[in-house]
C-alpha cells in the first residue's frame, strides 16, 4: 500500500469548513438552512459552504462564516443512481462532495453533509473521492441508542448486501476509528453480529470473519469482544457491531418499525378515556424523559466510511434539530482527524496481520476480490438505508 500522506487534506489551523448539500432531503432549504444557522451560531470555529441553487439560498447570503456555492441541479429522493452519476453533473449533492476532494493535498472543505438520496450519495462519493487504500468497499455506519444512555455504532447499514469475511474485518477497523474519533474511546469494543455468542455458530463467512477479528484482536489492532446477538445492540454490550449491509438494513428497519408500533400503542392507551388522559398528564414528565432518551434525532448522521473524504448522511426526513446533529457528527469527525485514524488502523493491520488476513488482500489494494468496486455501484446494493 502506498503512502497516503499526499491524499490527506491539509486543514486550516483555526477554522473547520463543512460543505452542506442544502437542497437534499425531503424538505431542502426549509430544514437545512435553519439547522446551518443554529450550528454556525454555536461554533465560532466553523465555516459552512452552503451548496445549492443561489435563489433558494438567498436568505443566507449575509450570514456570518457562511458562503454560498452555486449548483444548478438537485438529485431527487427517487432519482436512480444512474441519473445522479451521469445526467445531473452540477447537482448540489455532487458539488458538495467535490468540496472535500483533495487536490494537491488541499480541499475546500474538511467534511460534507447531505440528506439526499442515500444510493446516489454513496455512488457519487465513491466515484468522486475513491476508496482508501486497503478498503475494498465503503460502509454506512450510524449510532443506535442503547440502555447505557449511549449509542452502539452499527455497520454496515445497507451499502453492501453481501460481504466477505475480509470486508467485515475492514468494517471493524473503520468503525473503531469512527468511535475513537467521535466518542474519544481509544480502544472501543467490537462485536460480530451472529445468531449466538459461540464461535461455532453462523455460516462460513461469519465463522471466517470471527477468525480474522480474533486475529486482529490478538495483534492489538482492534478490541474484539466476540460474537454478539441482536439484543446486544440495545444493551450496549459493545461499542461497535459489525454485520453485512443486508442484515444491517433489515435490523435497522425492524427497529424503526418496533419503535413506531410501541409509540403508537402508548398514545392509544393514554387516549382511551378520561382516567387514561389524567394518567398521561401525571406521567408526562416521565414520558418526556423516555422520549428524549430514545429520540432518534439525537443520533442522526451516518458516516460513509472508507472514502478519501468525510461524507455524512442525514436522514431524508430530518427536522432542523436532527440535521444539526448530522452537522455535529461531521464536525467531530473532522476535528478529531477521522481520515487519519482510518488510515492508521488500516496501516497497523497490514503490518500486524498475516498477508492473507490483512484487509485489502483479496486483490490489489483498494480493489474488491469478490466483486468489482465500480460494478458494485447499483441500485440493488446501494439501498436507501438511512
Amino acid at each position: 500500500m502506498h503512502d497516503m500522506e499526499h491524499d490527506r487534506v491539509s486543514k486550516p489551523p483555526a477554522v473547520l469548513r463543512i460543505a452542506v448539500d442544502c437542497m437534499g432531503g425531503d424538505h431542502g432549504p426549509a430544514i437545512t438552512l435553519p439547522a446551518c444557522r443554529a450550528f454556525v451560531d454555536k461554533h465560532t470555529d466553523v465555516e459552512l459552504l452552503l451548496v445549492g441553487q443561489p435563489a433558494a439560498l438567498a436568505s443566507a447570503a449575509a450570514w456570518p462564516r457562511c458562503r454560498i456555492v452555486a449548483a444548478s441541479e438537485v438529485v431527487a429522493m427517487d432519482d436512480p443512481v444512474e441519473t445522479a452519476l451521469r445526467r445531473k453533473r452540477d447537482s448540489s449533492m455532487r458539488v458538495t462532495i467535490q468540496q472535500v476532494k483533495a487536490v494537491d493535498g488541499v480541499a475546500a472543505a474538511d467534511a460534507c453533509v447531505s440528506a439526499g438520496n442515500t444510493g446516489a450519495l454513496m455512488a457519487l462519493a465513491r466515484y468522486v473521492l475513491k476508496t482508501v487504500d486497503g478498503i475494498d468497499r465503503p460502509a454506512i455506519a450510524s449510532g443506535l441508542p442503547n440502555s447505557r444512555d449511549s449509542a452502539t455504532t452499527v455497520l454496515d447499514l445497507g451499502a453492501n448486501v453481501d460481504c466477505t469475511a475480509e470486508h467485515l474485518l475492514q468494517f471493524a477497523l473503520m468503525g473503531s476509528a469512527l468511535v475513537s474519533a467521535i466518542q474519544g474511546k481509544e480502544e472501543p469494543t467490537v462485536g460480530l453480529l451472529n445468531i449466538g455468542e459461540e464461535a461455532i455458530k453462523g455460516g462460513d463467512t461469519i465463522k471466517r470473519a470471527g477468525e480474522l477479528l480474533r486475529a486482529a484482536g490478538t495483534a492489538g489492532v482492534i478490541n474484539f469482544h466476540g460474537n454478539v446477538e441482536g439484543n446486544d445492540i440495545f444493551k450496549g454490550t459493545t461499542d461497535i457491531v459489525v454485520c453485512d449491509g443486508f442484515v444491517g438494513n433489515v435490523m435497522l428497519k425492524t427497529t424503526e418499525g418496533v419503535a413506531s408500533m410501541l409509540s403508537g400503542f402508548i398514545k392509544q392507551e393514554f387516549k382511551r378515556g378520561p382516567l387514561s388522559k389524567l394518567a398521561a398528564l401525571i406521567a408526562l414528565p416521565v414520558l418526556n424523559r423516555i422520549r428524549r432518551r430514545a429520540d432518534h434525532r439525537r443520533y442522526n448522521g451516518a458516516a460513509l466510511l472508507g472514502l478519501r473524504g468525510l461524507v455524512f448522511k442525514s436522514h431524508g426526513s430530518a427536522d432542523a434539530f436532527a440535521f444539526e446533529q448530522a452537522l455535529m457528527r461531521a464536525y467531530d469527525a473532522a476535528r478529531h482527524g477521522l481520515l487519519d485514524l482510518v488510515h492508521d488502523r488500516i496501516d497497523a493491520s497490514l503490518k500486524a496481520l498475516p498477508g492473507n488476513s490483512a484487509p485489502g488482500t483479496n486483490g490489489a489494494p483498494g480493489s474488491d476480490g469478490a466483486r468489482s468496486a465500480q460494478g458494485d455501484i447499483t441500485t440493488a446494493t446501494l439501498t436507501t438505508a438511512v
